[in-house]
């Protein structure tokens, strides 16, 4: 009992005390009121509330539009900026507005078995896929499908390996010798040596490679990445090439006339900006080279995933869909283009402010789908650092801007590529802090 009353009379002090500092509190209040020529608290506080937004809306008019920027500048100013992947997550407010035109419902018990279609050579591959795979190609224009076997893969990534599985003689004594002319893509020495094959091996540089025999020529084009039209540079009788097209589309290049190659590659993430699909086609003209092809697949991941092949065709019909209807000013293509645009202007405007950075000029081309003369507008930007900067990758870096530096791709460390798809704030920062850079 004793201890309850002990207990109940701190508790009592504490209520007790609590309301002595309020009532203090309120004291306060209510002097600083009556030297307002006010005589309640509640009113004050308003009075004050009032008055206080009014000074708000004052001092934010009497602000400037440059002063804004400044202070977001500001605000941004200990926020590193990563633009060394090319995740293409520009393009998520296109497809957040399209709602539900790309929404699909898959049930609990489609698609369950391994076998897509068995007659086809490619039996994993979905036929609505297949199918709006070809007619996205004969709307934009930008490859030939007729007499082409298609191969599904996870990406191109999986594709591009199971071309050189493909193509590789197995009687050769040595492995085939895998070349790309530099700057080229920087996974494609990782990825040919990755698994120590037996059958091919990376062999650089295609423009000093003097080996006789066969080899096989990797191809970008649009080229990643300085985002400038390829062509096969190794002059030899016994080269067979296989052409990336990942960034042959309307929004990075005019389109000049279809594709027409043995082996093309083209991938969802680059063309329509769903990377985490994971889903890549090849169009290939041979057909044993096709059917090597989705034996490696087999072997490898035994098919490539039918949710990802069923959402993937949604979204190239829509895009189809709205690339041909009576709203084309509304199409991905034309949204995407625009973006790309804008982009490219705003990085050029910061270059030059800067000054101590360069960037690639390409010459105007018709684009056939678009209907209009264009430069080409890469997904990334190849960026020299000018003056005595040795490491361009180092060097913004240390701005807290990462990129990923010109020995990746097999040339001067003075290089930089940057991704120019990343979100709009990720975008605006960078150009931002870009121009700023005088040293």
């Amino acid at each position: 009992m004793a201890y309850i009353l002990s207990v109940f009379a701190v508790r009592n002090l504490l209520v007790l005390s609590l309301a002595l500092n309020v009532s203090l509190v309120l004291r306060v209040l209510l002097l600083h009121d009556s030297q307002d020529g006010s005589f309640n608290g509640f009113f004050f506080a308003e009075q004050k509330e009032e008055a206080l937004a009014t000074k708000i809306t004052r001092l934010s008019s009497s602000v400037s539009p440059s002063s804004s920027s400044l202070t977001m500048a500001q605000g941004d100013e200990d926020r590193v900026i990563n633009l060394d992947h090319g995740d293409p997550t520009m393009y998520e407010s296109y497809w957040q507005k399209k709602g539900d035109e790309t929404t699909v419902v898959i049930p609990g018990w489609q698609f369950m078995s391994y076998f897509s279609d068995a007659t086809r050579l490619c039996w994993f591959l979905e036929p609505e896929f297949a199918k709006q795979i070809v007619r996205l190609h004969n709307v934009v224009g930008n490859a030939v499908t007729e007499k082409r076997h298609i191969v599904v893969g996870t990406g191109s990534t999986q594709l591009f390996q199971a071309a050189l599985y493909a193509l590789s003689p197995c009687a050769e004594a040595e492995p085939i010798s895998v070349v790309s002319a530099a700057p080229y893509y920087s996974s494609y020495p990782l990825i040919t040596d990755c698994l120590k094959s037996r059958l091919y091996k990376w062999a650089g540089d295609a423009r000093s490679f003097s080996k006789n025999g066969p080899y096989i020529e990797l191809v970008t084009s649009p080229n990643n990445p300085d985002g400038f039209a390829r062509r096969s540079v190794v002059n030899g009788s016994e080269g067979i090439l296989i052409h990336d097209l990942a960034y042959y589309w309307p929004q990075y290049t005019p389109i000049s006339s279809p594709a027409n190659y043995d082996l093309m590659l083209f991938t969802v993430s680059k063309s329509t900006g769903h990377a985490g699909m994971r889903i890549g086609w090849a169009l290939v003209k041979d057909e044993d080279v096709a059917r090597k092809m989705t034996k490696y697949i087999e072997i490898n991941t035994i098919g490539v995933s039918k949710d990802s092949q069923v959402r993937a065709a949604k979204v190239l019909k829509v895009i189809s869909d709205n690339s041909e209807g009576p709203n084309e000013g509304d199409s991905f293509f034309e949204f995407s283009y625009r973006v790309m645009a804008k982009r490219w202007k705003q990085l050029r405007e910061a270059v030059q402010q800067s000054g101590l950075f360069s960037v690639s000029d390409f010459p105007p081309q018709l684009c056939m789908f678009l209907n209009r003369v264009f430069e080409p507008q890469p997904a990334f930007a190849w960026i020299k650092c000018e003056g005595d900067i040795e490491d361009c990758e180092s060097f913004l870096r240390g701005k807290k801007i990462l990129t990923r530096g010109g020995k990746h791709f097999g040339v001067s460390p003075k290089y930089v590529r940057i991704s120019m798809l990343d979100r709009d704030k990720n975008y605006e920062t960078f150009v931002r802090r870009l121009s700023t850079i005088r040293s």
